[in-house]
């Protein structure tokens, strides 16, 4: 490992460093090493002897489509776990299939209702099922390089199931493309390397002999990045990183950790909280995606009120580039020395290389977590809550408003209790909130909240956001119903792909916008949604919904949602991207951004210009040719070249 000396990091960290290798990585590597003879301290130390070297190859297999750190296995057409789903049982009840997640087993009586009364043309009747395989075009060969690579990767396939796996991410359109047809191109070839110095090995190789690169971290990308140019002659290799997931060390002094980018979400989460620590980075995909992919995108998470965002986390990044390896020589919080490296790597989404390791900031984990909830009567009053938490500096550690058709959405998801306390506690509920309060079901919205902290400073939280949102109508909706929300974003893949069978297609898109135009942003944009559906003669209206996330001085990040039903729609992945380029359109018109933490990818590359202007675009041209001169990093995400 490139970090395995004290002399290769900061030089403190000899004194400073807990080392933690094999006792923290996945399963799948062995029992860890016995302790080294001079090392004396307690796990809890902040010193000890410098790490054993990591296994060799043959011992870190890793199957084909798996979570790592679970080695559960995964779809290969649609998102998540396989066996995990939503379906519709003999009573016509829609429940989730599965044992993955606490409301696996569960029915939902009102969603099926929910949806044929919302979602016009929504009809189980009317089925479209996924097909159980699928046609592959044929692959490139290049065999001097596969034979090169052997003896610098973990492992490698030319298998095609391997190389289809690692040919997109979770767009509407991949998906549909999943399920009812086909890629026109795809990789040719998998590696995962199991070292920084396999990943220079691989890229200098792929540098010599002209073999376009892809980075996958994993997979969860809904911007098209991963996708494989069907122009594209040469021979395409997909990098993917999981099976560089170590923990190399934690400075607890310092309280960093230096970790490998293909640590996922729910892995590095749970290897972390046995140190006591945490990252604090929770994004809708982190049961599956990659550190080196939230640093490649600028991610946020859900958690960012507290942790805040990727880029805020990262102390120290390394990148392989076709011209070597790009890093600082310190581990430091902040640096004067020109223009910053790590913001030329952050977001820059593979073109410019592979992102193999990060220095991240790391926290106790929380002395409590609380969840809570507020219903607001009309979204109006839940935006002006939100604007005055944000203001007050007053924000817990997540804290989300969502417009009424969201709310309903997950009133509807609620699981069936048939005991006789619930059903009196639920009237009990309507009938305060629409004859007490005089709440109105089609239009209150409602917020999920997440406290954690000390039991101070939780407390203290719970107070000042439950005062301001009486100030602003807010009446308090009990913790369980924060819990539910706050999960309930794990489901919503499986709901879209759930869709699908139904001839429902849907997606989701973020930005962020000042909170000058944050209500006319969402307003407008649900209208254009509605309106391009309408001039382009679908046939069934569609559903637009949005919800208000993080929040910041100037603004917030907004998400929407929205879906119809394609039945009878001739070429339906271009009307379904005319769509939502229109929308995209819309948010940029009324001062939005042309994203907050997905990226750009290729789904929005022709936005780029219009937002970074053209000389910027001439620079990123001109690091990137620089960097990469035969362009062989990337499938051309963000600009062309």
């Amino acid at each position: 490992m490139a970090d395995a000396s004290p002399e290769s990091g900061p030089s403190t960290v000899a004194a400073n460093r807990l080392h933690t290798t094999l006792h923290h990585l996945a399963p799948a590597r062995g029992p860890p090493p016995p302790p080294a003879a001079a090392s004396t301290s307690s796990p809890a130390s902040s010193t000890s002897a410098a790490p054993s070297p990591a296994p060799c190859a043959a011992e870190r297999p890793y199957p084909r489509g798996v979570a790592y750190g679970t080695q559960k296995p995964l779809k290969w057409n649609g998102w998540g776990y396989e066996g995990t789903s939503f379906a519709v049982n003999e009573e016509g009840q829609v429940y989730l299939t599965g044992n993955e997640y606490e409301l696996s087993g569960k029915v939902f009586p009102n969603f099926r209702p929910w949806l044929e009364d919302n979602v016009e043309g929504m009809d189980i009747d009317y089925t479209n099922p996924p097909q159980h395989s699928i046609s592959l075009p044929p692959a490139v060969q290049n065999n001097e390089f596969v034979q090169a690579v052997e003896g610098h990767a973990a492992r490698t396939s030319l298998d095609r199931m391997d190389c289809l796996m690692h040919a997109h991410g979770h767009t509407a359109q991949d998906i549909h493309r999943l399920r009812y047809g086909t890629f026109d191109r795809i990789p040719d070839f998998v590696v995962w390397p199991g070292s920084h110095e396999d990943v220079e090995f691989i890229v200098k190789l792929a540098h010599e002999m002209n073999v376009v690169v892809i980075p996958y971290g994993g997979g969860t990308t809904v911007t098209e990045s991963l996708e494989c140019s069907p122009e594209e002659t040469r021979f395409i290799v997909s990098l993917d990183t999981k099976m560089m997931n170590a923990i190399k060390w934690v400075d607890r002094e310092s309280m960093m950790a230096c970790i490998e980018a293909g640590a996922t979400g729910k892995d590095l989460d749970a290897r972390l909280a046995m140190m006591g620590l945490t990252l604090g980075h929770e994004p809708d995909s982190m049961e599956f995606s990659s550190l080196g992919g939230w640093i490649a995108t600028r991610a946020s998470g859900m958690k960012k009120n507290r942790y805040g965002n990727i880029d805020d986390m990262l102390v120290h990044v390394k990148m392989v580039s076709p011209l070597g390896t790009v890093e600082r020589n310190c581990h430091v919080p902040r640096i004067s020395c020109g223009p910053d490296v790590h913001q030329m790597i952050l977001g820059s989404e593979g073109i410019f290389g592979v992102i193999t390791e990060a220095t991240m900031k790391v926290r106790h984990l929380p002395q409590c977590r609380d969840y809570g909830s507020i219903a607001f009567p009309d979204f109006e009053s839940g935006v002006g809550f939100m604007h005055e938490v944000a203001m007050k500096k007053a924000a817990p550690a997540s804290v989300r408003m969502m417009d009424n058709m969201q709310f309903q959405l997950g009133h509807c998801l609620a699981p069936e209790d048939n005991s006789k306390l619930a059903f009196f506690t639920n009237a009990l509920k309507k009938v305060y909130l629409t004859k007490w309060a005089g709440f109105d079901l089609e239009k209150m919205c409602a917020a999920t909240l997440l406290f954690e902290g000390t039991k101070e400073e939780v407390a203290l939280q719970q107070k000042n956001i439950y005062a301001i949102a009486a100030k602003h109508k807010g009446i308090k909706a009990g913790s369980e119903n924060g819990r539910k929300g706050y999960f309930m974003t794990y489901m919503i893949a499986y709901l879209r792909d759930y869709g699908y069978t139904y001839w429902l297609m849907a997606e989701s898109f973020e930005t962020s916008v000042p909170w000058s135009n944050v209500l006319t942003l969402c307003e407008k944009v649900k209208e254009r949604i509605y309106t391009s559906c309408k001039e382009k003669g679908l046939p069934f209206q569609p559903l637009a919904s949005c919800r208000v996330t993080q929040t910041y001085d100037t603004g917030a990040c907004v998400y929407f949602y929205f879906a119809y039903v394609y039945r009878g729609v001739e070429e339906p992945l271009e009307r379904f991207a005319e769509v939502e380029g229109e929308a995209r359109d819309e948010v940029l018109k009324w001062g939005g951004s042309i994203s907050h933490h997905h990226g750009v990818g290729q789904l929005r590359k022709q936005w780029v210009t219009e937002t970074v202007s053209p000389v910027g675009v001439e620079m990123l041209r001109a690091l990137k040719k620089k960097l990469d001169p035969k362009n062989i990093m990337g499938t051309c995400n963000i600009i062309d070249i």
